[in-house]
């Protein structure tokens, strides 16, 4: 193990502090925001425009890297994050703030896929689900402590702007120190609506309002806590709950998906996200110990919906074309994650912060719906058939696909190791 992960070490610790970035950064935005008294639909569109750039990151990017090559474009779309982080600090205004985040979003796709295909050149077969594993759960904790960092500082000043800073800083520096030779040119994944319905219409559907849901929870969550009169501590531990519960969550989802009809499973945790939504909707729950047990119902349940679908996806699919679909759902993922706040953030404002868990209850609801329906149409594919379930990250990008243990294997002599023996990161 240890043998395994040294070689990677230094670029794990710099993916650690992007996500302490981007953890910090996506909850201090709609908190500042809202004490500065921007409506709603202003602070939907900071997500919004943050997911929009990330998808054409995800499509544009690679031509950037081979352009001017991955260390250099690496440090551009580093310094760009920093100074955008500094700048939103500096300039307090919604639209350049809303202008900003979709730059933000766009660097973090370019950052986000020049570290995933650093790992790939690194991985071999045997090595490579274990650092997927840790890639994924290093996400997961940069994101929560992110969050985390929020009490620590009145989000009324510069500060905690300036840590964010600080943080993207740290994440450059073991890239563009390291010796290692550059990877090969990052993968690109075309959208294919067509293809990725016929393969598996659940999926698709399921992805899709997903996205809408997450999105709109993600970007709006923080902006509900304010607005409903919770203090900022329990409104960044209330973010971390929710994602905290979801990972949790994911293997006994998942180990359950693999011995049933997964579109069974997408249905009852559907359920489950929508009616904690609804009662969020229906009770308006004030207390913090009743909002904190909500929202990690509804973060176990939303929150693992994503890998199961992309597993009954993959189940219809060969392994070779792992990368293809997944990175298609993936895309599609991110095509919800646009929707969710631009139609959240009006409906806050019409009918108050609550409403914000009525907007999610609907998407879920109708994943039910369609997951039911679907299974009446088609049969499941047998048990002993399906890939064994993996976790899988939403708004990663399409080169963690090749991480995953589903993908197809590397052809055999052709790891990094044996290109580059004396390369280390």
């Amino acid at each position: 193990m240890t043998r395994n992960i040294l070689p990677v070490l230094a670029l794990l610790v710099g993916t650690l502090f992007l996500f302490l970035g981007n953890g910090l950064q996506g909850l201090l935005l709609p908190m500042r925001g809202t004490n500065e008294g921007y409506t709603t639909t202003v602070l939907g569109l900071l997500g919004t425009s943050w997911a929009a750039g990330f998808v054409l990151g995800c499509l544009l990017a690679p031509q950037v890297v081979r352009r001017v090559g991955h260390v250099r474009a690496f440090s551009g779309f580093i310094s760009v994050l920093a100074i955008n982080a500094l700048v939103t600090g500096i300039l307090v205004d919604d639209i350049w703030w809303v202008a900003l985040r979709a730059i933000t979003g766009f660097a973090t796709a370019g950052t986000s896929m020049i570290i995933e295909s650093w790992l790939n050149e690194r991985a071999t077969n045997k090595s490579r689900g274990m650092i997927f594993s840790l890639y994924i759960g290093i996400t997961l904790i940069g994101s929560v402590g992110g969050q985390l960092v929020v009490p620590f500082a009145d989000v009324m000043t510069p500060i905690l702007f300036m840590v964010c800073g600080i943080f993207y800083c740290v994440a450059m520096l073991p890239t563009t120190l390291s010796t290692a030779a550059s990877p090969q040119p990052l993968n690109t994944v075309k959208l294919d609506l067509p293809a990725l319905f016929r393969n598996s219409p659940v999926s698709f559907m399921g992805i899709l309002l997903v996205g809408i849901a997450n999105g709109a929870f993600g970007t709006l969550g923080p902006v509900f806590g304010a607005a409903a009169g919770f203090e900022q501590g329990t409104i960044a531990v209330m973010m971390s709950v929710a994602i905290m519960s979801g990972a949790l969550m994911q293997l006994p989802a998942g180990r359950m998906s693999d011995r049933m009809d997964r579109r069974y499973v997408l249905a009852g945790l559907s359920c489950v996200a929508a009616l904690s939504g609804l009662l969020f909707f229906v009770l308006t729950p004030f207390d913090v110990v009743w909002l904190l047990v909500l929202v990690g119902i509804y973060g176990a349940a939303a929150n693992a919906l994503y890998p199961i679908a992309v597993a009954h996806a993959n189940d219809f699919a060969s392994p070779e074309d792992f990368v293809k679909v997944s990175g298609g759902l993936l895309l599609l993922y991110g095509v919800g994650t646009i929707i969710g706040p631009t139609l959240g953030g009006p409906i806050m404002s019409a009918f108050g912060p609550y409403a914000l868990f009525g907007v999610t209850a609907m998407a879920h609801i109708l994943i039910t719906a369609y997951a039911i329906i679907r299974s009446r149409l088609r049969a499941p594919v047998p048990a002993s058939d399906r890939d064994a379930f993996t976790t899988t990250g939403p708004m990663a990008t399409p080169e963690s696909l090749s991480l995953s243990p589903r993908a197809a294997p590397l052809p055999e002599g052709d790891s990094s190791e044996e290109q580059y023996p004396r390369a280390a990161i």
